[in-house]
């Protein structure tokens, strides 16, 4: 089999030579115009007046258009309808599109969006989550509620209570390649669109929507991404739409793409929260009852916030068993971009809740935060009976844990114990600089809440010389899903993956597709290919008249082996269909969001990371000095990929906790708007020692080759960042820390300060 088996990434040399074509690098025909939209200047309020004459005049501009100029919906939102491409006249953030120019230059058409006259009447914006509830501005009328147990009678009667609070802070997911489109008018009125997208048939939908015609007269394209985060799973529908529309209208081929600066003034980020919490405890740390309270920012439109929040609300429990539970979760509407979907989906926010819990009990209590969790966790898969299931708050059983397992190895692998002492040796030496230490845990939900998403589809065709193409609803954005799917088509036939191409995500190929997103870009295709590969096998097992089977490039018959190209002709001479399309639905889950019951996930994913790290207590900067993570891949399909994608998730992860702060103004203008003044982690803040290594057992759930998920848990590994950084502010004094997210080397500093007092 070739799945099991580190591979290199499909694209990997191109990657590396620059030589791989993205939305960006398609050569483009003659006479291809440009596009850039002009933004908002205020937050909130109304256009009184609109004077683009001096935009019209401006050189190389072909069109200049406003909301009343489209000729269909103008929507780009992916879920309530309530995002317009070019503003109706109100204003609800500083940098909502207001018009669209097209020129004959990307420069041309920039130049010119900053020559529209706009006179505003000014509204005072909500910006921050107190004055969202201030306002009583949200997206759903009330709090959600999800609850378990009774919570009052459990705090009220537990030995030990403590409240406090966390602020988190967003996170711009400043893929390396931004936003763009290309969209080339065709025959009869049809349109193709290459996108940089997760989610190509989001696209068709809205692009068809704003031309009118049904979505059979729109095929999109990807390639690849160079990045995508989430954050090119809704926000690339204004560029495409634009695109279409424009191109509809000139008759030309119309480019657009956002610089960095635009990029990251119009899309949305990771949701802002703020958690609340109560819980009562036992001298062990053992959690008889907690409440939590989430505040969502969401921005302006809805997008994504709701199931982004209700994930949150998923994942207050993290690896822990709650017997009385109950997460509350207002869903806030404010005049900053509209945020959106970031790896994880809410999960983080969630996950770093019940973290902050932890480590506030095991600090009141004075002991190794690391007993605290432990204590907490979920029972381990040979410990439970079949007739007691622990539940999540939502009433999901957890049957499938290995924490406890897996923490005992990695405490024993990364040496953790002697280090938590020689941490404490170090700080009883060492006045200025304190170390701190930390072990936090992952279990992550892996399947799309919205269940009807669960799904997936695949075409495959062998060719008469034994090459093999295929295609699926996937979207390749530098995680190694086209290598392992690759790999998985080859596991089939049994041949080499070399011998397989896939080429580009076309919805003319591969209808109805999913985001890809969620984690579930190879569970789902994955599987799609399996079953269309498989098809293509029983029907040249028919061909031969009986049992065949596929391995080390031959294939053995009834008749005799021959070399798998051999059984290829033979089948394509006599007459057999040597193409077939796959599908795939994840089976067993069931969700119903509004009683907050069900199973919404097929199954859980599971790690542990240990962080040291080291903080000046004079200035509050700091560095992460080791990291040593265990992961649950299941059965991993690629190790080679999934050491990658765990690497790069720790390291967004601690970057979203540690340095990447967004700062709005009074006015709502966010001023973290490019690299210079937003501090993503570059190679140097990844620790020295960094230890990755994976977990070895299969996965209990039917996936692909029993392999687990990689995409989005790992990035919750960075959480032991935080957590370390607030034992090294511990040390300095008596009071807990409670460190905020991001936590900065102003925060650090301050609450180094307040510990002192």
């Amino acid at each position: 089999m070739t799945v099991h088996r580190s591979r290199p990434h499909d694209s990997g040399t191109l990657h590396v030579t620059g030589a791989a074509r993205y939305a960006d690098d398609i050569p483009t025909p003659a006479n291809t115009l440009h596009l850039a939209f002009a933004t908002s200047a205020i937050a909130n309020g109304s256009i009184t007046e609109m004077d683009l004459g001096a935009v019209e005049a401006a050189d190389g501009v072909v069109a200049v258009l406003t909301a009343r100029d489209l000729p269909f919906d103008n929507d780009v939102s992916p879920s309530a309808h309530d995002e317009p491409l070019l503003s109706t006249g109100s204003v609800h953030y500083i940098g909502q599109p207001i018009f669209l120019v097209v020129a004959t230059s990307h420069l041309a058409a920039r130049k010119a969006a900053r020559l529209g006259q706009i006179t505003y009447a000014k509204d005072t914006p909500i910006l921050t989550i107190e004055d969202a509830l201030a306002a009583e501005s949200r997206f759903e009328e009330g709090p959600r509620i999800y609850a378990k147990g009774d919570v009052e009678a459990a705090l009220g009667s537990a030995k030990h209570r403590l409240s406090g609070s966390i602020d988190i802070g967003g996170q711009e997911h400043f893929y390396l390649e931004g936003h763009a489109a290309l969209a080339l008018p065709q025959d009869g009125g049809e349109m193709v669109v290459h996108a940089s997208s997760q989610h190509p048939t989001e696209i068709q939908h809205k692009v068809a929507e704003a031309l009118g015609c049904p979505m059979n007269a729109v095929r999109v394209e990807v390639r690849r991404m160079g990045g995508g985060f989430g954050g090119k799973e809704s926000q690339g529908n204004a560029l495409c739409v634009a695109c279409a529309i424009a191109a509809r209208l000139t008759g030309w081929p119309c480019k657009m793409r956002y610089d960095r600066d635009d990029d990251m003034m119009i899309t949305g980020k990771r949701h802002d929260f703020r958690i609340d919490y109560d819980v009562g405890f036992d001298d062990a740390g053992r959690v008889s009852g907690v409440d939590f309270t989430q505040y969502a920012k969401c921005g302006w439109a809805q997008d994504l916030s709701l199931p982004v929040a209700d994930r949150a609300m998923l994942h207050a429990d993290n690896a822990y068993l709650l017997d009385h539970a109950r997460i509350t979760s207002h869903r806030l509407k404010t005049n900053t971009q509209s945020n959106t979907a970031f790896r994880g989906f809410g999960g983080p926010q969630g996950i770093l809740g019940i973290e902050r819990v932890m480590d506030h009990v095991a600090h009141h209590l004075g002991v190794d935060p690391l007993q605290v969790r432990r204590a907490n966790y979920y029972p381990s898969a040979a410990s439970i009976s079949a007739k007691t299931k622990p539940t999540t708050p939502y009433g999901m059983a957890v049957t499938d844990s290995i924490l406890h397992e897996l923490t005992e190895a990695l405490e024993v692998s990364s040496d953790y114990q002697a280090r938590r002492a020689a941490v404490s040796a170090w700080n009883a030496e060492n006045a200025v600089l304190k170390k701190g230490i930390a072990l936090t845990p992952v279990k992550f939900g892996i399947s799309f809440t919205l269940t009807h998403l669960n799904q997936a589809g695949a075409l495959v065709h062998v060719y008469q010389d034994g090459s093999i193409h295929l295609n699926h609803g996937g979207t390749e954005m530098g995680q190694g899903l086209f290598t392992k799917v690759a790999q998985v088509a080859a596991s089939v036939f049994g041949v080499s993956p070399d011998r397989v191409q896939i080429t580009a995500t076309d919805t003319g190929k591969v209808p109805n597709t999913s985001a890809t997103a969620a984690s579930s870009g190879t569970d789902l295709n994955g599987m799609a290919v399996k079953a269309a590969c498989e098809t293509i096998c029983d029907r040249m097992a028919a061909h031969f008249g009986g049992e065949v089977s596929f391995a080390n490039g031959n294939v053995t018959t009834p008749g005799g082996v021959m070399r798998f190209e051999e059984a290829v002709k033979s089948a394509y001479e006599h007459r057999v269909s040597l193409s077939a399309t796959g599908f795939y639905a994840t089976p067993d889950v069931a969700w119903d969001r509004i009683k907050g019951q069900g199973r919404p996930f097929f199954y859980f994913a599971y790690g542990a990371a240990v962080t040291e790290v080291v903080i000046d207590t004079l200035t509050g900067e700091n560095r992460i000095l080791r990291a040593d993570i265990l992961h649950d891949c299941g059965a991993s399909l690629n190790p080679a990929l999934d050491i990658g994608q765990i690497e790069g998730g720790y390291v967004q992860g601690a970057g979203w906790l540690t340095t990447e702060e967004l700062v709005w103004d009074d006015n709502g203008a966010l001023k973290t708007h490019a690299p210079a003044t937003y501090k993503i982690p570059c190679a140097s803040d990844a620790p020295d020692v960094f230890n990755v290594a994976l977990w070895e057992g299969d996965n209990p759930a039917d996936t692909i080759y029993r392999s687990k998920a990689v995409g989005e848990p790992p990035l919750m590994l960075g959480i032991s960042a935080l957590m370390a950084l607030s034992d090294a502010i511990a040390s300095t004094g008596t009071a807990y820390p409670a460190l905020d997210a991001p936590a900065t080397a102003e925060r650090v500093l301050a609450a180094v300060k307040r510990g002192q007092r």
